[in-house]
């Protein structure tokens, strides 16, 4: 156990899939994973343990934000073992061509600030996934109808950003997609050699204005999730 997570020692796979929301880390383990069991409840952020093809697979909620997600990947890493860790989530279209309901595969997280700022000081380090979990994931894609887009994502440390010049500088350069934790996670699989991959559904479009209505929400992302547990047992 730790100060966030309950769950018992071998209670947590070393594959765990990360959705913000907890009850869609209630979701994808009722839909995608047999003989899922609860193994963390503490402060209602919501941890399941089953298996996918005969794989253990933990789906485990992160909350909000990368402060967030950075005290639960710490401890899924540092204190249960995990190897693999794969954010699964929405995201904000940022270029026409992106489309809702289409997937983004994450190769590299754009940001202005993270919880690991601290420690890079005047360096601007590049976060970016793990290369055979991107390349499987767009394998994995590739035999889906839904459209799925690679390339750079922003990670944002706001939801109610004031800053339309930033996001205009984003469009300009190609950034896909805009999120809140993945530059967090690549960070910290970087420094403890973890493999870590963002995979995202659009669920909203900053240019276009368009959005899913939230019970839409969750039924557009089993894609995602097929395209993750595929490249995670690639």
């Amino acid at each position: 156990m730790t100060y966030h997570i309950g769950a018992k020692p071998g209670e947590i796979a070393e594959t765990v899939l990360l959705p913000g929301d907890p009850y869609r880390a209630k979701w994808v383990a009722e839909n995608f994973l047999e003989n899922a069991v609860l193994v963390n409840e503490v402060r209602g952020m919501l941890g399941f343990t089953g298996t996918y093809k005969g794989n253990p697979v933990t789906v485990h909620g992160t909350g909000m934000g990368m402060p967030s997600l950075s005290i639960y990947v710490n401890e899924l890493i540092k204190d249960y073992g995990a190897q693999t860790l794969i954010r699964i989530g929405s995201a904000g279209a940022m270029q026409e061509n992106i489309k809702l309901r289409d997937v983004v595969i994450a190769m590299s997280a754009t940001t202005l600030s993270t919880p690991s700022r601290g420690i890079f000081k005047e360096l601007n380090f590049a976060p970016t996934a793990d290369y055979g979990l991107l390349a499987a994931a767009h394998k994995a894609a590739a035999g889906k109808s839904i459209p799925t887009h690679v390339g750079g994502i922003y990670s944002s440390d706001t939801f109610y950003d004031e800053r339309p010049d930033l996001n205009e500088q984003m469009t300009r350069h190609g950034i896909m997609a805009v999120e809140m934790e993945a530059a967090e996670l690549y960070i910290l699989a970087a420094r403890y050699q973890r493999r870590a991959l963002g995979i995202m559904t659009i669920s909203d479009h900053l240019v276009t204005g368009e959005a899913l209505p939230s019970d839409e929400r969750e039924k557009s992302f089993s894609d995602m999730v097929e395209i993750a547990l595929e490249a995670a047992f690639a």
